[in-house]
């Protein structure tokens, strides 16, 4: 079958399996078809320019397209890989982002277990016991719930 698809579309049959991929790539989420569909487009470049070669048959053209596929999927990925500082590293980490800050106490630290204010929104908080009203200072975040000490 895929000697039949080949051999009817010529070397054109790369082109439109990468442009095809290409195209996937807008409907599927995710950065990868781009670099299967570019080794596509490599084959296809080979293709024009060896097709009539006795050497080129179907099988050495799913070989290349393989390792150019995953080559261009390595190269691809190191390219991409985000190697910038952000000017908001606990952009998706609010409780990492209050650590450092003060507060004072809403609920009574009881048992190691109480309640804080801060900004807009009440945060569960573990620590020594102590009255509402004392001020404390958040050490450390464990998604929700904050660990403070006395300030």
């Amino acid at each position: 079958m895929l000697s039949a698809i080949t051999s009817e579309l010529g070397p054109w049959s790369w082109w439109v399996v990468g442009l095809v991929l290409l195209a996937a790539e807008m409907l599927v989420p995710g950065f990868f078809l781009v670099w299967i569909g570019l080794a596509a487009i490599a084959v296809g470049a080979l293709s024009l320019l060896f097709w009539d070669s006795a050497f080129w048959v179907w099988q050495l053209q799913a070989i290349l397209f393989a390792a150019f596929a995953v080559a261009a999927t390595f190269i691809g990925r190191k390219l991409t890989r985000d190697h910038g500082e952000t000017d908001e590293p606990f952009l998706n980490q609010r409780g990492a982002s209050l650590v450092g800050r003060t507060a004072t106490l809403a609920e009574p630290i009881t048992e190691g277990r109480g309640r804080i204010k801060l900004d807009d929104t009440q945060w569960k908080v573990s620590g020594p016991d102590l009255p509402v009203g004392a001020r404390v200072k958040v050490i450390s975040s464990n998604g929700r719930d904050l660990t403070v000490e006395e300030a």
